[in-house]
């Protein structure tokens, strides 16, 4: 790319935009110019407004403190500056639709990493490596929305990504019915251990909304594209329980598993080693060379020692085994603000760019 795209990064003050920040430093194709975040701290530079509020663990990165935080509100000013935005902002469902659309109808493509637009019926929602075809909703999207290169494309919830990649992996043999438990980090929440004290040998079984997302995204994750919308994957039927455990950063899943046609474990931990799509076909920037590791040892996948597997963007499997009631069950563990949030996100946007959707203005 002769150029760096122009990004502007909405909400980047909070944990998610930061973690933004910190991954488009020296990024090959995209420039942070831009960073808006709410009234209050606008005006200020990026470091004033962050303060002592940088939760991620590499330093602000120098290109990005000077810069003047915009008003995430005045949408046409943002705008102006950027190629297309990356979304965090702290808003409610209905606030961070409208101003998601908003900046759509600027002619700004929308990245986003929040939920609200994840069930809008011609919103693509995308895990690169297993639906980079549902972009092609984005024809239907600017036909409603009246844009020529202005949409909105999602990212789904963090706590799927420990499980689906492995379901889409062992598509071939039927996947009908899954149970899940999840142990969610802290970060999930926007939280550090010094913010959130509670949590310190604490475990606490309830997520807002988390369990409803955790059974429901996959299957739009999973389903395909007919006659301009995505119509959801019937199986496999998904239960799941979602807890917040006291770990940082990455989100560990227990999972049951029933199939059509039982694999020997043997084909299932082949299919995920193979598993790959768009991003490792293009060679995107953030892709993982290997989306998916099986480890072999008993005691992996480990938050420790597992979670920054492809600098955060891959995913770990391990404890594959025939059960008692179901075919078979394994542990899962990605890395929830890097593939589950902020990084997902940029991987989405890597993929738009080499499609053709995302553009220099």
């Amino acid at each position: 790319m002769e150029k760096k795209l122009r990004v502007g990064i909405l909400g980047a003050t909070g944990m998610v935009g930061q973690r933004f920040i910190s991954l488009l430093e020296n990024h090959p194709w995209f420039e942070v110019v831009t960073v808006a975040a709410s009234p209050r701290s606008a005006g200020k530079t990026y470091e004033e407004a962050v303060g002592g509020r940088w939760k991620m663990d590499t330093p602000m990165p120098e290109g990005v403190k000077k810069l003047i935080v915009k008003n995430v509100n005045e949408v046409e000013e943002v705008a102006s500056t950027v190629d297309f935005v990356f979304s965090a902002v702290d808003m409610t469902k209905d606030e961070i639709k409208a101003i998601e659309e908003a900046y759509a109808k600027t002619e700004t493509p929308v990245v986003s990493n929040n939920s609200a637009h994840r069930w809008t019926k011609d919103v693509p929602m995308v895990v690169p490596e297993i639906n980079a075809a549902h972009f092609d909703l984005i024809k239907t999207q600017k036909e409603r929305l009246g844009t020529t290169r202005g949409f909105i494309a999602v990212k789904p919830n963090c706590s799927i990504q420990s499980y689906t990649p492995a379901l889409a992996a062992w598509k071939e043999f039927g996947p009908k019915e899954v149970v899940v438990t999840t142990y969610q980090a802290i970060s999930g929440a926007g939280k550090t251990f010094k913010d959130w004290p509670e949590m310190i040998e604490n475990i606490i079984p309830y997520i807002g909304g988390e369990e409803e997302k955790s059974e429901k995204e996959p299957l739009r994750v999973l389903g395909t594209l007919e006659n301009g919308e995505i119509k959801l994957a019937e199986e496999p039927k998904i239960t799941c329980q979602c807890l917040r455990v006291p770990v940082l950063n990455g989100h560990t899943a227990a999972v049951f598993i029933n199939f059509e046609k039982k694999p020997t474990k043997e084909q299932l931990i082949e299919k995920l080693e193979s598993f790959k799509g768009f991003p490792q076909e293009a060679e995107l920037p953030s892709a993982p060379k290997q989306f998916i590791q099986y480890l072999s040892e008993d005691n992996r996948p480990q938050v420790k020692a597992d979670v920054n597997y492809e600098n955060g963007m891959g995913v770990s499997i391990g404890r594959l085994r025939e059960d008692s009631m179901y075919d078979y069950k394994f542990i899962g563990l990605s890395h929830n603000t890097v593939r589950g949030a902020a990084g997902g996100a940029v991987l989405c946007a890597e993929a738009l760019t080499a499609k053709g959707y995302i553009q220099a203005k």
